[in-house]
C-alpha cells in the first residue's frame, strides 16, 4: 500500500499555528446534542489552519509524500482532550478552512493521515458535559466508565475512569454500541469532507482489541488502502498490528535506539535492535512490514537537543532513511530547531510562522529522494555487514535491487574492509559511482546509500 513506500511529515497544528493553549470558546448551557452539532462561540475571526498552505511547497520540496496532523478537531486545551470530533478546533478556524487546506495538499500529490483520539476525550466533551449535568438521568452515562457510588478530585459526584489517572482525560467506553456508531460516523465524515488516506490512533496499546478489530473492520472499506498506524511504545507491537488491527505502528524500540547508538558510540544497539525486528531468522519479528520509524515527534525531546555530538544529526537521519520502516520528520526538525521535554510539552510544540531551509534540509531532500526511488530502501530484507562502535554497514536487499548503507558517526574518517559481494556501486544520495575494490572509505560523519551492480 502506498504507506509502504511514504516519507512522513508531522504537523502538531495548534503549535505550529498558534493557537492559544487553552480552548475559552464554550458550549451554551443545556445545548449538547448526540451530534455534536452544537455551535460555538466565535473564534474572533482567526482562521489560523490556512497557515499550513505556506508550507506545502516546503513539505513537497522535503520529499514527503503525506502530511500527518496531530489532533485539529474541537478540544479543551491540546487536542487529546476532544469535545467535539466533527468540528475543527475553533483555535484552529473552521471545518471549511481545513477542507482548503486538504484540497491543496491533495492538488500537491500528498496523502493526509489524521490524529484518531479514541480512547479518551476531554471533560468537555458534549456527552460528558451532559452526564455531569444529569449524573444517572443522563442517556449517555454508559458511554464512560462512571461509578455514582465514589467521586473525582473535580467533585463531579461521580466517579469515572480517566487515562492512566489523568482526569482530565475521561475514557471512552468503546465497546459501547453507540460510542463505535459516533467515532465511525465521525472517521466517514472525515473521509467524506476532507478525503482522508488514513488514521494514526492515539495510545492505541490501550485501546480495546475487539474495537480496533471493528474499526480496522470498517475502515478496510471506506477507501482503498485506507491506513491505520497505532501508537505503541513497548512489548511486540504484532498484538497491535495484523489483520485485526493496525497496518503500521511507531517504532519506539528503534526510536531509543537511534539516538542511544549515537550519543554511547555503540552502534551495536541500533544494529541488535534492527536486527531484532527485520532480520531473515525465524525468531526476527518484524520482518516484512513497516513500523514507523523517527527521530522526534511531539511527545519527546527534538533529535537537535538529544544528541551529544550535534554532527552526528546527518548520519543519525541517513539511518532514519535507510533502516526498514516509513521514516517521519517532525515540523521544524528538517532545519535542527531544538527543545526539551523537561521544558513541557509547549516547548516542543512551537509556533512557527514560515519554514525554514538549510544544508540538513537539503540533505533529508536528498534522502528522501533517494528513498523512495529504491525498492530496496522501501521494501528489502535487512542484514548486518559490519557492526563496530562509531560505524554500521548493513544491506537491503530485494530480488531487484540491492542497497548497502554505511554509517560513521564518528568525527574522522574510517576505512571499511568488508565483503561487498560487488565491485562497483552508485550512491543514490549523491549519484556518484564508488568502487569497493581496496575497501570502502567512509568520511567524518556520514551515511551512503551504495546501489551495487547486480
Amino acid at each position: 500500500m502506498w504507506f509502504d513506500e511514504a516519507v512522513i511529515y508531522q504537523i502538531y497544528p495548534l503549535g505550529m499555528c498558534g493557537a492559544p493553549l487553552r480552548n475559552d470558546a464554550m458550549l451554551p448551557q443545556g445545548s449538547m446534542l448526540p451530534e455534536g452539532s452544537t455551535p460555538l462561540h466565535d473564534n474572533g475571526g482567526e482562521h489560523r489552519i490556512l497557515r499550513v498552505l505556506d508550507w506545502v511547497e516546503h513539505i513537497q520540496s522535503l520529499g514527503a509524500t503525506c502530511v500527518l496532523f496531530n489532533p485539529l478537531f474541537e478540544s479543551d486545551a491540546h487536542g487529546y482532550d476532544t469535545r467535539d470530533y466533527n468540528r475543527v478546533d475553533s483555535r484552529l478556524g473552521t471545518n471549511e478552512d481545513f477542507k482548503q487546506v486538504c484540497r491543496a495538499l491533495h492538488d500537491a500529490g500528498l496523502k493526509i493521515m489524521l490524529d484518531g483520539v479514541f480512547n479518551h476525550a476531554g471533560r468537555g466533551f458534549w456527552a460528558f458535559e451532559d452526564v455531569r449535568q444529569k449524573k444517572w438521568d443522563s442517556p449517555y452515562k454508559d458511554w464512560f466508565h462512571i461509578s455514582f457510588d465514589g467521586n473525582t478530585n473535580y467533585n463531579d459526584g461521580f466517579w469515572y475512569e480517566g487515562w492512566e489517572g489523568c482526569n482530565e482525560l475521561v475514557k471512552l467506553n468503546v465497546r459501547h454500541p453507540d460510542v463505535q456508531n459516533y467515532l465511525f460516523d465521525a472517521i466517514r465524515g472525515w473521509v467524506r469532507d476532507y478525503d482522508i488516506d488514513g488514521l494514526r490512533l492515539d495510545v492505541a496499546y490501550c485501546l480495546d482489541l475487539e474495537f480496533l478489530a471493528a474499526l480496522r473492520g470498517m475502515t478496510d472499506g471506506l477507501k482503498p488502502d485506507f491506513v491505520l498506524m497505532g501508537e505503541t511504545l513497548h512489548g511486540d507491537y504484532n498484538r497491535w498490528m495484523n489483520d485485526r488491527a493496525c497496518h503500521s505502528v511507531t517504532n519506539y524500540e528503534c526510536y531509543k535506539g537511534l539516538y542511544s547508538s549515537f550519543n554511547s558510540h555503540n552502534m551495536h544497539e541500533i544494529a541488535y535492535s534492527l536486527n531484532r525486528q527485520y532480520g531473515n531468522e525465524q525468531w526476527c519479528l518484524y520482518t516484512g512490514k513497516h513500523l514507523l520509524s523517527f527521530a522526534d515527534n511531539h511527545d519527546v525531546s527534538r533529535i537537535a537537543t538529544i544528541l551529544s555530538d550535534k554532527n552526528c544529526i546527518r548520519p543519525l537521519y541517513g539511518m532514519l532513511f535507510g533502516m526498514p520502516g516509513v521514516p517521519a520528520v517532525y515540523y521544524g526538525s528538517e532545519w535542527g530547531i531544538e527543545g526539551d521535554k523537561k521544558d513541557g510539552d509547549p516547548a516542543l510544540r512551537p509556533e512557527i510562522a514560515t519554514p525554514e531551509a538549510n544544508e540538513l534540509t537539503e540533505w533529508i531532500a536528498a534522502l528522501a529522494k533517494a528513498r523512495t526511488g529504491s525498492p530496496a530502501l522501501c521494501y528489502g530484507s535487512y542484514r548486518n555487514i559490519m557492526v563496530q562502535p562509531g560505524q554500521l554497514i548493513f544491506e537491503r536487499k530485494t530480488d531487484e535491487e540491492r542497497v548497502i548503507v554505511a554509517i560513521n558517526a564518528e568525527a574522522t574518517a574510517y576505512h571499511a574492509d568488508f565483503d561487498a559481494q560487488s565491485g562497483l556501486a552508485v550512491d543514490l544520495i549523491t549519484g556518484q559511482t564508488h568502487d569497493f575494490g581496496g575497501g570502502s572509505d567512509l568520511p567524518p560523519y556520514s551515511c551512503s546509500f551504495w546501489k551495487t551492480e547486480r
